[in-house]
């Protein structure tokens, strides 16, 4: 049952305007540290996104703007194209990616593990976020993305490292959770370690807070910019095709970066 002042104060308040109010008022009626560490559900079932933005989005908002240069020309994206709209630079061209033939907006109907019906050497660019911990065939999906960039082409991915399990696709469908070792091998075996670069985002504190549903908006800026390499949420990776392919199984080691982390040993 709806408050009557609520629901007319919700009549006069623009559509724009009505889901950042609603996010604020969710912030002041669960405060964010209020009892948050003595219960056994999140303050918010839905990574925090009633509460305003996802902690994980943040982090890969700061990836992607980055590497803004590196999407350009024909641009890949899995499911939708929000990051390609809002991060691109001079795109000819977006695809869409989605297994699902039910997704209208999907240009390319395919399984990444399997995705030969795409030609090689087709996108500059693939974006490609929050999406492997769902492919159980990670090694046959990093292979499929590196076949079908052109040469020179960069893909732009994001794994987590910590998350809560996807009440969307379920127990059954959600498979990994990934560290700096797991993508710098994972990665540097199909590019070439050369051409790969894998960092780590968050710390203790901010993946506490996005397993307890809290929200961007409740932690400061100091607190979501600081980064330990021991407690990363979200592991990110920059992968180039080179033009001239390495020699089958030659492998090297790929670079890390430290972003900054904290913790000293």
């Amino acid at each position: 049952m709806q408050v009557p002042l609520f629901t007319t104060l919700r009549k006069q308040i623009p559509p724009e305007q009505r889901q950042g109010l609603l996010q604020l008022l969710r912030r002041l009626a669960q405060p964010a540290w209020l009892g948050t560490m003595r219960r056994t559900t999140p303050l918010n079932d839905n990574w925090g996104i009633e509460r305003g933005t996802p902690i994980d989005r943040y982090y890969i908002d700061c990836f992607l703007r980055q590497h803004v240069c590196d999407i350009h020309g024909r641009v890949l994206e899995i499911r939708d194209n929000r990051y390609t709209k809002s991060y691109g630079m001079g795109v000819i061209r977006s695809d869409i990616l989605d297994i699902n033939p039910a997704n209208q907006r999907a240009t390319v109907i395919a399984d990444l593990t399997a995705a030969d019906a795409i030609l090689a050497d087709q996108f500059d660019c693939f974006i490609l976020t929050q999406t492997l911990q769902y492919i159980y065939d990670t090694r046959a999906a990093v292979a499929h993305a590196h076949r079908i960039l052109r040469p020179g082409g960069v893909l732009l991915a994001t794994v987590p490292c910590v998350t809560r399990i996807s009440p969307r696709y379920g127990l059954q469908t959600d498979h990994w959770r990934f560290t700096v070792a797991s993508c710098t091998t994972l990665f540097g075996t199909v590019f070439g370690a050369e051409q790969v670069t894998v960092c780590s985002y968050g710390n203790m504190l901010t993946s506490i807070a996005f397993l307890a549903g809290l929200a961007t908006e409740d932690l400061s800026e100091q607190e979501l910019d600081s980064h330990d390499a021991y407690f990363p949420l979200l592991v990110t990776v920059r992968a180039v095709k080179q033009a001239a392919e390495l020699p089958v199984g030659q492998v090297t080691q790929p670079t890390l970066v430290d972003n900054g982390s904290d913790r000293k040993r």
